[in-house]
C-alpha cells in the first residue's frame, strides 16, 4: 500500500522551523497522553486492589505483562503498515482506540474485565510510537534526531506527571472509576488534531533516499540481526526499562504502605519527582548524545550506560531510607539518571537503517524493550513481593524494589559491550 500522489506532493512541500517544532510538540503531547492512559492504573492500583481484592501478582500482571504482550506483538504489523502507509492517519486512529479503551476501564467490575480493557489499551497504543518516531526522523536531519527523539520521549514522564496528578486527585475526590473517564475522553480531541493539522512528511527526504522501495519486515529484521551492537543495546534498553517499570509501577504502593502516604500525596509527589526528573533526564540524554556523538557515535551508548549505572545507589537509598522527604529526593535523581538511555537508543537505531525501515526498527526495538521491561518488570516485582511477604510482611515490597534496582548495572554492561561493536556496524551500507 503506497501513499497517493497527492499525499506525496503535499508531504514534499518545505516546512518552516516553526511548523516542524509544532509537529514535534504535538506528537510529544500524543506520547504524554499515551503514558497517562497507560500509567493511570498505577496511581489507582491500591484502590482497585482493595475494591476487587487483588494480589500484588495480579497488579503486576495488569500494569505490566497483560498490557505489554499485546502492545509489543501488535506493534510489529502496525509498524509495517507505517513504513508503507500514511503514518499520521495511523497515529490518529491509534489515539482514538486507546482512549476509548481507557474510558471503558472505568466500567469494569472484576479482574478479568479490567484485564481485557487493559489489553485493548495496549493494542491501541501499539500504533503510537513507531509511526511517530518515523515521522520525526523525516522532519529532523540525522544530526538533530537524538535531541528531537529525546524531546519526544519526554512524553513518557510528562504523561506520568499529569497522570499521577490527575489520577491521585480524582481518585481521592470521586473514586478510581471517574479517573479513567477523565483521562480517556480528551484523547478523541487530540486524535482530530493529529489527523487534520499534521502533514505526512516525505519519507527519506532529508536523507536523499526519497521514494525508495519500502522494506519488508524480514529485510528489516535481517538487517538489525546483522548488527551485533543492536542485539546488545536492545537488551540493555530492555533491562533499564525492567528496572524503571518494575520500580515505577509499584512506587505508589510502596509510598502508601511504607510511608503512610495518601492517594493525593502520592499523586502530587510522584508527579513532580518522577515526571520532572524523568523528563529532564530523557531530554538531556539526547542533547548530550548529539553533542558528543557528533565526533564518536559510541557516545550514544555511553550516555545510556553511565548515568544508568549511577542511578543504582540513588534508587537503593530512595527505597531504604527512613525519611520520606529524603526518599523522594533520592528518587528524583535516580529517575533522572535512569532516563538518559531512551532518546539516544532510538536515534542510533534509526541511524543504522534506511528511512523505509525506521518505523519497523522502532517496533522491533520496542518489542524487546517493552517485553523485558514493561512485560516482566512489574510482574517480577509483584511476585517477589508476594514471595517475601511471609518474612517481611508489609515491608516485602521495599525489598523487592531493592533487588530490582541492581538490574540497571547489568543494563549498563550491555550498553558498554554494544558500544565496542557499534563503529564496525555503522560502516555497513544502509
Amino acid at each position: 500500500m503506497n501513499e497517493s500522489p497527492s499525499a506525496q506532493q503535499s508531504s514534499a512541500t518545505p516546512v518552516s522551523p516553526a511548523y516542524r517544532r509544532y509537529v514535534l510538540v504535538l506528537l510529544t503531547l500524543v506520547y504524554a497522553l499515551n503514558f497517562i492512559d497507560r500509567q493511570i492504573l498505577v496511581i489507582l492500583q491500591e484502590s482497585i486492589k482493595a475494591d476487587m481484592d487483588l494480589s500484588d501478582s495480579q497488579l503486576g500482571l495488569l500494569t505490566g505483562f497483560a498490557f505489554a504482550i499485546f502492545y509489543v506483538s501488535v506493534g510489529i504489523p502496525i509498524a509495517r503498515w507505517a513504513d508503507v502507509g500514511n503514518r499520521r492517519n495511523i497515529v490518529s486512529l491509534a489515539i482514538a482506540v486507546w482512549s476509548g479503551m481507557t474510558a471503558l476501564s472505568g466500567l469494569t467490575q472484576n479482574f478479568w474485565q479490567l484485564l481485557l480493557a487493559r489489553i485493548g489499551v495496549g493494542v491501541g497504543e501499539a500504533g503510537g510510537s513507531p509511526p511517530s518516531h518515523s515521522i520525526i526522523s523525516d522532519y529532523y536531519p540525522a544530526e538533530q534526531r537524538g535531541s528531537a527523539l529525546s524531546f519526544y520521549s519526554t512524553g513518557v514522564y510528562l504523561g506520568i506527571l499529569f497522570g499521577f496528578l490527575i489520577g491521585g486527585w480524582i481518585n481521592s475526590q470521586f473514586g478510581w472509576r471517574a479517573a479513567f473517564f477523565v483521562v480517556g475522553v480528551p484523547g478523541f480531541l487530540v486524535a482530530l488534531l493529529v489527523r487534520f493539522t499534521i502533514r505526512e512528511p516525505l519519507r527519506g527526504g532529508l536523507d536523499g533516499r526519497a521514494h525508495e522501495t519500502p522494506a519488508t519486515f524480514g529485510a528489516t529484521l535481517s538487517k538489525l540481526k546483522s548488527f551485533g551492537s543492536f542485539r546488545l543495546f536492545a537488551i540493555g534498553a530492555g533491562l533499564n526499562a525492567f528496572s524503571s517499570y518494575g520500580i515505577g509501577n509499584f512506587m505508589p504502593s510502596f509510598l502508601i504502605r511504607s510511608h503512610d502516604f495518601t492517594s493525593m500525596q502520592v499523586g502530587t509527589s510522584l508527579a513532580l519527582i518522577t515526571g520532572i526528573g524523568g523528563a529532564l533526564g530523557t531530554y538531556f540524554g539526547g542533547v548530550l548524545a548529539d553533542r558528543f556523538g557528533a565526533d564518536d557515535k559510541r557516545w550514544y551508548l555511553w550516555i545510556a550506560a553511565i548515568p544508568g549505572a549511577c542511578s543504582v545507589p540513588l534508587m537503593l537509598s530512595a527505597v531504604f531510607v527512613g525519611d520520606p522527604r529524603l526518599a523522594l529526593a533520592f528518587l528524583f535523581f535516580a529517575t533522572m539518571l535512569g532516563a538518559f538511555y531512551l532518546g539516544p537508543t532510538i536515534a542510533i537505531s534509526h541511524t543504522m537503517v534506511s528511512p523505509s525501515m525506521r518505523a519497523m526498527a522502532s517496533a522491533i526495538l520496542f518489542f524487546i524493550l517493552n517485553f523485558i521491561g514493561l512485560g516482566l518488570g512489574p510482574l517480577v516485582v509483584g511476585m517477589l513481593s508476594d514471595f517475601l511477604a511471609p518474612s517481611y510482611g508489609s515491608e516485602s515490597l521495599r525489598y523487592a524494589l531493592g533487588i530490582v534496582a541492581f538490574v540497571n548495572l547489568v543494563s549498563a554492561t550491555f550498553f558498554i559491550l554494544a558500544a565496542r561493536k557499534l563503529l564496525d556496524d555503522l560502516r555497513q551500507p544502509l
